[in-house]
């Protein structure tokens, strides 16, 4: 068994508190973004309904109908980012602890789970950004579907 000194305890300590608030900031962040870019997908899909029943020439009309779907892959997983997780298996996290009465949440608190929340949080963060990636080259490819769309009108 190691044992620790007082000077490296409180290290650990700053660090697990800074890493927790690091990985709940990175989440914040996800989510912000995701916000943004529903409202853009949301704009673009709106002025794309409005061209639904004008009569367009076939090219531009599977361009538009290819960068609908891009859109809306895209819009799911940005809900998919902005839909809260609320497994609660982990014995760290406020799903957990909400199914618990306060005498069992007090024997909760009597150990350190930070290490554990930041594993909880930062596979939750990397979850949300793996979707976000994603539905940013959703969105690029639906504007890269209407330039081309709308250059089909120009012939």
């Amino acid at each position: 068994m190691t044992i620790t000194a007082p000077e490296s305890r409180s290290s650990i300590d700053k660090n697990l508190d800074d890493a927790c608030a690091s990985v709940v900031n990175e989440i914040s962040r996800t989510d912000a973004k995701a916000s943004l870019l529903l409202a853009f997908s949301g704009a673009v899909l709106a002025g794309l309904a409005a061209l639904a029943d004008k009569d367009l020439p076939l090219t531009t009309k599977v361009l538009g109908g290819l960068a609908v779907f891009a859109l809306g892959a895209a819009a799911t997983l940005l809900l998919l980012v902005v839909r809260p997780c609320l497994r609660g298996d982990d014995r760290a996290s406020f799903p957990y602890w909400a199914r618990l009465d306060e005498d069992e949440i007090c024997a909760c608190m009597d150990s350190d789970t930070r290490a554990a929340r930041i594993r909880i949080l930062s596979t939750l963060a990397v979850r949300k950004f793996t979707h976000l990636r994603r539905a940013v080259d959703l969105s690029l490819a639906a504007l890269a579907l209407l330039v081309l769309a709308a250059g089909g009108l120009a012939l």
